[in-house]
């Protein structure tokens, strides 16, 4: 006589459904992993420095936008790979002091921190 443990058919699949969507979106974050591109991030007192890769695209293909303490970065449309990122710094960046440059596939952006601006404002005694 053989004794084995049984369990109900409802407990058996809420125990595989977790494995399985948990490989289903490993996959999937694999997939992506492709297609994410992570920057190489160097940071003084003064400017933020962004590196990475953009095989592929000229100067002409790519736009770099910026708007307070984010820099989006996009290729454009005709481009024969396609890039979209968006990176938001700690601080404001100064657009006039900031600069970009690609060269062999890797696009560096050295973006000046903007200097903060007091909000004080000085009120005169009656």
């Amino acid at each position: 006589m053989f004794f084995a443990t049984t369990v109900p058919g409802a407990t058996r699949r809420t125990a595989a459904y977790p494995a399985s969507r948990m490989l289903q979106r490993m996959l999937d974050e694999a997939a992506r992993g492709r297609q994410n591109h992570a920057a190489t991030v160097e940071q003084d007192e003064t400017s933020t420095t962004l590196r990475f890769d953009v095989p592929g695209v000229t100067r002409e293909q790519l736009s770099i936008g910026v708007e307070g303490d984010v820099v989006r970065i996009q290729s454009l449309e005709g481009a024969p790979r396609q890039y979209q990122m968006a990176y938001q710094l700690p601080q404001d960046i100064a657009v006039a002091s900031s600069s970009a440059k690609l060269e062999n596939g890797v696009l560096t952006l050295k973006l000046v921190n903007q200097p903060a601006q007091s909000q004080v404002t000085q009120l005169a005694i009656h």
